[in-house]
Order: structure tokens, then sequence, then C-alpha cells
């Protein structure tokens, strides 16, 4: 049975866009309601941060908002909460952070719990009510329609904020399944693609069997001039770490548009050419190869096994051949992982379908922000910080706008 229901302000979705939304609203003393289709909030923060939570980056602002896609992306809303004011927040929360080696932003505790937990806290101390297993079904003329454990509800707020996710990780609440929803009202959707995703390689049996789950460390990956340093590991079905993540967008958009992508491997960045092949030429007569590799390129079994996989498990006997090889192995990818098992997902609600505030241009009073906006971004601290910043950004547009209303 349908139920209708006025409130002030509904936010839809309980991840870190829709709850910094949700603060920034409450804290100007409106009134917030945070629908979520789970049993709980912020169930894909607590995931990201299972392994530590990267929070954001230290680096310089210029080049953090150069990590955004399209060109200048959340600028904006970046540059009114940026990088330093994500962790004066955090130390808000009683949640000091720390900068790690390569830069990333972690709370000292490490962890996600401690800062969701002071977080609701706050928020529920800010007045904010929660409606959890609320799924949005529709969007009406005049409100929203949520199937709820009790029925369909009706819900005709003020103001409307959408910050429901992407489509990676569906077991945690963003499935996609709104894309439907908005392009019923006519709202621009660009489709749905996997980002910081892996890529399928075609493995031998033996090289597959041997070395999946293996990492590749301290790599180098070259596509088209585009030239990342990191560490990568190899899956059964082909390849995916940091350093494949940083190449994403480019290496999805060439399997996409060609059918595989040819990326190329330095597996020695740190040493030249020429002072590889020096070292390759030095080694004792009647040396195996795999002892050259190993002794004097250094290189790992995995890494000596990938060689093998570029060149048809014939590697080159001279030494100078050798080394450009290790310098420049070539691997073919020939198509994306699942955007299940992708950390964050591409396209979405188009930018020009949105105007200087976050809100729909074809619906006034609703607004969307986090990674149902077309924007994508590389691991790193660069998603959640999107997600933060464009939550609070719209939240600020919609009070300016209501400020307007009668």
């Amino acid at each position: 049975m349908e139920r209708r229901e006025d409130e002030s302000i509904a936010v839809v979705g309980g991840g870190p866009a829709g709850l910094a939304a949700a603060e920034v609203l409450a804290a100007a003393g409106r009134a917030v309601t945070v629908h979520d289709r789970m049993p709980s909030l912020g169930r894909k923060l607590l995931m990201a941060g299972r392994g530590g939570l990267n929070l954001t980056h230290g680096e310089p602002l210029p080049a953090f908002l150069g990590r955004y896609h399209p060109p200048g992306a959340l600028a904006e809303a970046i540059a009114a909460f940026p990088p330093d004011a994500l962790r004066g927040w955090c130390e808000g929360l009683g949640e000091p952070t720390f900068v790690g080696s390569s830069g990333r932003v972690f709370p000292k505790s490490f962890k996600a719990s401690p800062l969701l937990r002071a977080w609701l806290a706050r928020l529920d101390g800010l007045g904010v009510a929660v409606r959890p297993r609320h799924r949005l079904v529709r969007l009406t003329e005049d409100g929203l329609l949520f199937e709820t454990p009790d029925g369909e509800r009706l819900v005709r707020p003020r103001a409307t904020l959408l910050a429901l996710g992407g489509a990676s990780w569906p077991r945690l609440g963003s499935d996609g399944a709104w894309t439907a929803a908005l392009r019923e009202r006519g709202v621009p959707v660009a489709p749905l693609e996997p980002a910081n995703a892996g890529f399928s390689v075609a493995w031998s049996a033996h090289f597959r069997e041997r070395f999946a789950g293996e990492p590749l460390k301290r790599i180098g990956l070259d596509f088209r001039g585009a030239r990342v340093r990191g560490e990568a590991l190899v899956t059964a079905g082909g390849i995916e770490g940091g350093a494949v993540y940083a190449l994403s967008r480019v290496l999805r958009e060439a399997v996409r548009a060609e059918g595989t992508a040819e990326v190329i491997v330095d597996l020695r960045p740190d040493l030249s050419e020429s002072d590889l092949a020096g070292r390759l030429g030095a080694g004792k007569p009647g040396e195996s190869a795999a002892t050259r590799l190993r002794k004097a390129a250094g290189l790992s079994p995995v890494a000596a096994g990938l060689l093998r996989e570029a060149c048809g498990n014939a590697l080159p006997p001279a030494a100078d051949a050798l080394a450009a090889l290790v310098k420049g192995a070539p691997l073919s990818l020939t198509g994306t992982a699942s955007i299940e098992r992708a950390i964050s997902s591409a396209g979405g609600i188009r930018l020009d379908g949105l105007d200087g505030n976050f809100m729909l241009r074809d619906r006034p009073g609703t607004f969307a922000a986090g990674e149902m906006l077309d924007w994508e971004a590389p691991t790193g601290g660069y998603l959640l910080q999107g997600a933060f910043a464009s939550g609070r950004a719209a939240a600020a547009g919609m009070l300016a706008w209501l400020a307007r209303q009668p």
C-alpha cells in the first residue's frame, strides 16, 4: 500500500557524498532525512577501509585536480573543500590523519569504522533522520517513490539530493539501478562502465596456474605515451592493481574502440636499458636465462614468466635484446573486468545536465553528487575526496536555491 509523506529535505544514498551533504544541510538548520536501500549506512566506505582507509592525497592541489576526468571535473567543489579541509574535518571527529610515504592520507587508526561511528553520532546530534531499506523506485512529478519493507512510500520533499553511487560493489548497495529512473525523467545519463578495474589477458595455462595471485612489484606501464609506475597483480584472467588502475580510462577506451590494447611493461624502471644490458652480459658462461634474469636483472619468478609470455617463451640470447625486452615487454589486454569487480565506475549523470550548483537542469530542486556523476579518478584518495567535496558542494548549492524560494 502506498503511503504519502512530506519532508523538508531528502538525501537518497548513505555513502560519503550523501552523508557529507546531510551534515552541511543539517548544520544549516534544515530538517534532513537520509534514505538508503541497505540496512545500515556507509557500507562501501567500510569496505574501502578494510586495507586502510585512504581518505585523500597529500600532493599539491594543481596536480591533485589534474587526476580527475574530464578535465576540470569537481575542480570548484574540491577547491572549496580541499584535502587539508577533509583532514581537518576528520580531526574534528577525533580521527587525526597522517600522510604515508606514497603521499596517501589515512586516519591514524587506519580504519573506517571509528570514523563512521563518530560521523553518524554527529549526524544524529544534528537531528538527521535515517530510513534504511528504502530503495528508490521512481522520480514522480512531485516526489520520490521508495520501495520499503512496509510497502511503497511516496515522499514529497522541498528539495532532494541524490547520492546513489555507481555500479561497482553492488552487494554493498550501489548497483546502478537508478539510471533507468533518471532516464525516464529525461535526465542525461552516460552508460556506467568499470573504472579502476582489471583487464583480461590470454595467459598460457602454465603461467596462469603458476603465477595467479602473484604481485609484480615496482614496475612501469606505458600506453601510447602515458606512463605510470607502481605495482600490479597477476590474476587467473588477467592483470589488475594500482599501476593498471592509473591507466584504466585510456586502456578501457582503447579496448572498447579497437578490441585490444597493448601496454608496455618495464620490469626494471629504476635501471636504464644500457645498464641492464651490461649486467646481463656480465654473467657467467653457460648460465641459464632464468638465472641471468634472477641474479643480474633482479627479476622475480613471476616477472621472468611474464617475459616468456611476451616473447612466446623463447627469450632472446643476446644481452642487449634481453635488456630491451625487460624494459619493454608487450602485454595485450583483451577486455575489461566486470563492473561488479571494479573499485569504482565511470559514467553516470552527465555534467552538462547539472548547473553550477549540482542541480539537475530539468528538475529544479533535485541535486546530485558523488560517484553517480560522470567523472572518474584513480585510486589514491581521489575517489573519496571527490565524493566528500561534491556532496558538500551540492548541499551548499541546495541551500542557496532554497533561500531563493518563496
